[in-house]
């Protein structure tokens, strides 16, 4: 009913590569016997349509089957990975539980009866629409992590055109809203989502060489760690065509050296948010920062330097705080853009804006500047307070090799002062050894009120 027109392709295609999972190909024809058990399976149990439904997995065959035949059967799907296992009690209790499916080991399905009682009003509008529902928790990177509860109708029906058939990697996760698109945009157009388990730049180009891969979607900060690890001159990736990216801001200078080393790879910027869906976008050029967004189903609109959204595939809303949608339906995304014509420059999140003085300092512009600096692996820039000027600029910074800290630090600030005003030059410098990403790869900025 709800993926009909999914499971027609699927038919139509059944000798297809679907998934490739630990080197093994799983053809349509497997993923349409599967989700029939699944099916068969879900009703064994007592699971009905507007049961909501934990699922614990990374991105897997039986993982995909189950998804869909929840989809199918008229869920409401939870969709977790073992980077939030310290929060999956609480993460459970705010989306009221049901069903509990973990995957483990080799693909093996446990089902179990939970104690929560899915009383919420906006569960109670799925059920009135008869509607299968999908619950995305926010990575809590600028504070706690909210619920998002979705219509699957509505992000289901951008899926229904026909696009590019495609094998692609699994990168971004199997509970975010970028790894979700990736799955239906793969699946709907009988392409192959090819996965993986270790997410290193060896081991992705590796499976990229190996299987034939087409299209990586990943964040900026992996493919400079690409470039950092220099995995594209040990594995013929000439296979790729193009590299989406998105999550967080992309530092110029990365871009540009990307584009440099692998000319033949097309780089499209992505955006999208866990409130509103994945917007189609157009990239002005593979070495430009400058994108259109928007695409059937979305509206735009920049106020005060700031992007907000419509969108017909937005959320119900969160389980767990208030709307953030004005009451004609727009969403104050809280990202500061610059405006060319029909194209637009994502300079940062609002609320990481840095002021020194009076006067505006975007983090991505000084890290960008910061990373074309000899011995810099890794680079973040972030506000702290200050008595005279509000605040100051901070950078932290991991190295490739060995240098005094006090050397670097004056290296740094005679680096940036000769590329940036007086007020964007960080007054602290510290070179730090730790990762200074997520395990979802997205820069980590504020690192007390992370969640992770």
């Amino acid at each position: 009913m709800f993926i009909d027109f999914m499971m027609k392709q699927f038919q139509h295609h059944e000798h297809r590569d679907a998934i490739v999972w630990n080197d093994e190909i799983y053809p349509y024809s497997w993923l349409l016997e599967h989700i029939d058990q699944w099916r068969h399976r879900l009703t064994k149990e007592g699971i009905k349509a507007s049961s909501v439904v934990i699922i614990k997995a990374d991105f897997s065959p039986n993982a995909v089957a189950l998804f869909l035949a929840l989809l199918e059967t008229g869920c409401v799907l939870v969709p977790l990975t073992s980077f939030v296992a310290d929060k999956l009690d609480k993460f459970i209790k705010i989306a009221q539980g049901e069903w509990f499916i973990g995957l483990y080991g080799k693909d093996q399905a446990t089902v179990k009866r939970l104690d929560g009682r899915a009383d919420h009003e906006m569960y109670r509008t799925l059920r009135e629409r008869g509607h299968p529902g999908l619950v995305l928790f926010s990575s809590g990177s600028t504070g706690a992590s909210k619920a998002a509860l979705h219509d699957l109708v509505g992000i289901l029906e951008k899926f229904k055109t026909p696009r590019h058939s495609m094998r692609t990697i699994s990168f971004l996760l199997y509970d975010h809203i970028g790894g979700v698109n990736t799955m239906l945009y793969t699946l709907s157009n009988t392409g192959c989502l090819v996965t993986v388990q270790d997410r290193s730049p060896d081991s992705v180009l590796s499976t990229i060489a190996k299987h034939r891969v087409e299209l990586l979607p990943t964040s900026p900060t992996f493919l400079n760690l690409i470039l950092l690890s220099e995995a594209y001159r040990r594995h013929d990736v000439s296979t790729l065509k193009t590299v989406t990216y998105g999550t967080e801001p992309m530092p110029e200078s990365t871009l540009k050296r990307f584009h440099q080393e692998l000319p033949e790879v097309r780089l499209l910027q992505t955006y999208g948010l866990s409130e509103v869906g994945i917007l189609r976008s157009k990239s002005f050029s593979s070495d430009s920062l400058w994108v259109k967004i928007g695409g059937e189903g979305f509206e735009t609109r920049i106020v005060d330097g700031v992007l907000h959204i419509k969108a017909r595939s937005a959320m119900l809303g969160y389980l767990n705080a208030p709307s953030p949608f004005t009451a004609d339906g727009w969403m104050n995304t809280g990202d500061q853009v610059e405006q060319n014509g029909e194209y637009v420059r994502f300079l940062g999140r609002q609320s990481e804006i840095i002021n020194v003085g009076g006067e505006k300092v975007h983090p991505a512009e000084v890290e960008s500047v910061i990373q074309e600096l000899d011995n810099v692996a890794d680079v973040t820039v972030s506000g702290e307070k200050h008595a005279f000027t509000g605040q100051i600029v901070c950078a932290r910074v991991t190295l490739k090799g060995e240098e005094r800290a006090k050397t670097f630090a004056r290296r740094l600030r005679q680096f940036c002062s000769e590329r940036l005003e007086r007020f964007k030059v960080p007054v602290k410098v510290n070179v730090v050894q730790e990762h200074q990403h997520s395990p979802r790869f997205k820069r980590v900025r504020n690192r007390e009120k992370s969640e992770h």
